[in-house]
Parts: C-alpha cells; sequence; structure tokens
C-alpha cells in the first residue's frame, strides 16, 4: 500500500486535541504512520511537501511533523508532467499546493490519497480522479477492516 499524506494530515497530531474529531483523526494518523513504519506500508514524500512542511511557522510544530514525515520510503520530485496536471486541477477549483499534492500522488501511482481537508475532499471526488481521496479515519477503518 502506497500512501500519499497531505501536510494537513501529517499536522494532524499536533493539532489541538481537546476536540474530539481532531484526536481520533489524529489517532488514525498515528495508527497509518505505524503500519508504515513496520513496513507492512510505504509512505511517500514529495518536494511539494517538503516546501510545505517547511514554511510551517511554528518551529517545534515544523519539527515533530518532519521527524513523522522521515519515515516516507520514496521521494517524488516535481517534473512538467506533474506540473502540468496540477495546473488542471487548478483550473477546476483546487487550491495551488492541493493541486500540486495530488497530482504527485497520481503521477507516483499511490494507492491512497489522504486529507483531513473535508472541502478538498469534496472537488476532489468531483473530478473523477484517477486516484482514491479519503480521509484518513475512513479510510483506516476500511482497509483495517479488510485485513
Amino acid at each position: 500500500m502506497r500512501i500519499y499524506m497531505d501536510v494537513c494530515c501529517l499536522n494532524r497530531p499536533f493539532d489541538d486535541q481537546t476536540k474530539a474529531k481532531i484526536r481520533i483523526e489524529s489517532d488514525a494518523v498515528l495508527a497509518i504512520l505505524s503500519k508504515c513504519t513496520a513496513g507492512e506500508w510505504v509512505l511517500l514524500s514529495s518536494d511539494v511537501l517538503d516546501f510545505e512542511i517547511g514554511k510551517t511557522p511554528d518551529e517545534w510544530k515544523k519539527f515533530k511533523v518532519i521527524e513523522l514525515y522521515s519515515i516516507a520510503k520514496e521521494k517524488i520530485e516535481i517534473n512538467d508532467t506533474i506540473i502540468e496536471k496540477a495546473l488542471l486541477f487548478e483550473k477546476n477549483g483546487l487550491k495551488a499546493f492541493d493541486s500540486l499534492h495530488l497530482a504527485a500522488a497520481n503521477y507516483s501511482s499511490a494507492d491512497i490519497f489522504l486529507t483531513t481537508d473535508k472541502d478538498f475532499l469534496r472537488k476532489a471526488e468531483r473530478l473523477k480522479l484517477d486516484i482514491n481521496t479519503k480521509d484518513p479515519l475512513s479510510w483506516f477503518m476500511e482497509v483495517d477492516d479488510s485485513e
């Protein structure tokens, strides 16, 4: 299983855990990353993730996200094909970074693109993509039940 998590997903364990929804999503993200650490699944990285994580203003949070993300086994380098696809996604209503993340995951033939951004998920669903997009909690519940 090859997994691409966007920055909001990787940040989730360091968000305000007093909200039940965030705490549960955090647990799902950590469970997914645990399977990646164990070698059962592969976490993908990308130039786009590196850049966006690097822009995190909170130094502690940035350090913690980099630490989590360090388990990634494959890196997707941005190329012209990814940029062209991202521009197409952007024309269809996705934000620039979201478009680049999705295009990178699509290019690398990731099995799943995970995000906690509900607006992004709604827009991605309308695009009829080749790649599956889900929130980490519902996706983990699906795949964990099937194993």
